[in-house]
């Protein structure tokens, strides 16, 4: 519990109290022994249920978590490596330092007033530069325009040529980022 206490995790109750595992034999009873912790407070987060109709043949039943799929966040902002976007909010970030007084650095106020415009300066470029990338199973770092404009192609024509043509441009894109990763 110490441990659950320190990773803010807290017991969930299921809701409805069942045995989760069944005994194969007459002279056992049936049990509870699973545990499930989750983020102690949280309104999406805080109990479980247990499916002892899904068991079938097996002496452990299922359990599973509702999450509420409007906490579940599929975008956030992003700077793509080497592009055109990062050269900028780099030029903007040393730009904006370059304009933040660190001369007269004498005590703890001046200092905070210095990070924070160090903090400002940073949000500001990467406000301007960065752009909205939506979050899925498909997210792969390696993926760029090439493969984006071969996939089009491939689904506005649906031809064996153009769907080869894709997979070797996926292939070889794989080959060159994971060759520059090594």
């Amino acid at each position: 519990m110490n441990i659950t206490d320190s990773l803010l995790l807290g017991l969930s109750y299921p809701t409805n109290p069942v045995p989760t595992r069944y005994s194969d034999s007459d002279q056992s009873s049936n049990s509870v022994i699973d545990l499930i912790f989750l983020r102690y407070g949280s309104e999406d987060l805080d109990n479980h249920s247990i499916h002892p109709e899904w068991r079938l043949s097996l002496d452990y039943t299922p359990l599973t978590i509702s999450i509420n799929e409007q906490h579940i966040h599929n975008k956030k902002c992003s700077i793509a490596k080497g592009s055109a976007e990062e050269k900028a909010f780099i030029k903007d970030v040393i730009k904006d330092f370059t304009t933040i007084d660190t001369s007269n650095l004498t005590d703890i106020e001046s200092l905070k007033i210095a990070i924070n415009s160090f903090t400002l300066a940073i949000n500001k470029a990467w406000e301007k530069n960065s752009k909205i990338v939506s979050i899925s199973r498909h997210l792969k770092s390696w993926w760029n325009t090439n493969c984006s404009r071969n996939l089009e192609k491939y689904r506005s024509s649906r031809s064996l040529v153009d769907w080869k043509q894709f997979k070797k441009m996926v292939k070889s894109t794989k080959c060159i980022f994971f060759d520059q990763k090594i």
